[in-house]
């Protein structure tokens, strides 16, 4: 008999951590996929990842329309606690033997808390590594309440180990967003001239076989009341450089709204200022736009993931990537204008870095699936110290 393996996405840095695991095991022939959708992944304002997922041939399951709105902790509080009511349905009727949970979200953290009290044995990625903000403790928490765990790489397993899980149970595969940055590289690395008629945005459009900035920035759940400031001071920077931006929408954690409205209102008040904003983009863009890029500007992790892999120039602003393991495309500032901007110049005056797959070499979705198919793990948990 198949085994079933049930996949939660939360959102869209969920589905590109996932990707490639989800092409292997639909493929695999002992393995039966199941999807189960929900978080930010179905509020509008954050992508239509419905969409991208069925297109790229992943029906799902389940909906857990589990998403609370708002700029403070207490509405990621009340959706984790939303999220797990929906789940003890949805893991009841697709009755899976694994659930796969990615990172260290706090929607994440919901699957995992209701597939462990229904004795459902829980494979967790990207565990083991250290950041900054809530993250670092639900990654952990996590951790302890996984059966089988899939780190990205060597140190983050023996991170693993240390809390106390048996050696045997981890499998150090790589990250499997490197497989899906690898794929569509090798298929095509050029830029993205299409992305205005495909995505639409706004603001003006710009010529991007030509130097341009890409940023990405998400608040910083324990700093979240500072969000519009640290964005005013990254978009600042970025417009002092004379190069035009690509700027995204943030996630939807505490401060989001901060941080949107400071994005809104820098372009109100300059609205001759080049900068084309998206709410999301297919995981093929916005890898190319990385790849052509002259800077990623920000604190998402895929400056330092994805990042090393491509040889992107990355400025990493703040303190939401701390302690991550990051190879040598990476500046470090603080959230501040004039730090900001003599670390840019310093990037696009390098260009690009040699590759470093410090996360892997392309092969993590398809180790993935094959373990799940073969691993034999008990449902109680014992701590191994």
């Amino acid at each position: 008999m198949k085994r079933k393996i049930c996949v939660f996405i939360g959102g869209r840095a969920n589905y590109s951590s996932i990707r490639s695991a989800l092409t292997a095991i639909k493929a695999h022939p002992d393995l039966t996929l199941q999807v189960i959708l929900g978080g930010s992944g179905l509020v509008d304002k954050y992508g239509d990842l419905e969409r991208i997922l069925t297109a790229d041939g992943f029906p799902i399951d389940e909906k857990g329309y589990m998403q609370v709105e708002g700029d403070r902790p207490n509405a990621m509080v009340k959706t984790a606690g939303l999220g797990m009511l929906g789940f003890a349905d949805a893991f009841d009727r697709l009755g899976p033997d694994f659930v796969v949970v990615i990172g260290d979200r706090y929607e994440v953290m919901a699957a995992t808390i209701a597939a462990a009290y229904m004795n459902i044995r829980v494979a967790h990625t990207m565990g083991g590594e250290v950041t900054g903000t809530i993250d670092e403790s639900i990654r952990h928490a996590i951790t302890k309440f996984a059966h089988v765990h899939f780190p990205a790489n060597r140190e983050s397993g023996e991170r693993i180990e240390k809390l106390g899980e048996k050696k045997e149970t981890i499998f150090v595969v790589g990250c499997p967003r490197i497989d899906t940055v690898k794929e569509i590289l090798d298929e095509n690395s050029g830029v993205p001239t299409e992305i205005y008629s495909s995505e639409g945005g706004v603001g003006p459009e710009f010529d991007l076989t030509k130097p341009f900035l890409l940023v990405s920035q998400h608040p910083v759940t324990t700093e979240y009341e500072e969000a519009k400031e640290q964005i005013t001071e990254t978009i600042s920077a970025c417009v002092e450089t004379g190069l035009p931006i690509i700027i995204l929408w943030p996630n939807a954690d505490a401060g989001s709204e901060g941080l949107s409205t400071g994005i809104r209102r820098y372009r109100e008040k300059y609205p001759e200022a080049k900068i084309h904003a998206f709410k999301n983009l297919p995981i093929p863009l916005y890898v190319r736009l990385m790849k052509n890029t002259a800077c990623l500007v920000g604190n998402s992790s895929s400056g330092i993931r994805e990042g090393a892999f491509i040889g992107t120039p990355c400025v990493n602003i703040g303190t939401r990537q701390n302690g991550r393991e990051r190879g040598s495309n990476v500046i470090d500032v603080p959230a501040q204008r004039s730090a900001i901007l003599e670390a840019i110049k310093k990037q696009i005056a390098h260009g690009p870095y040699p590759s470093e797959p410090i996360y892997g070499d392309g092969h993590a979705g398809e180790k993935i699936a094959d373990i799940l198919s073969r691993v034999e793990v008990e449902i109680q948990k014992r701590i191994t110290y």
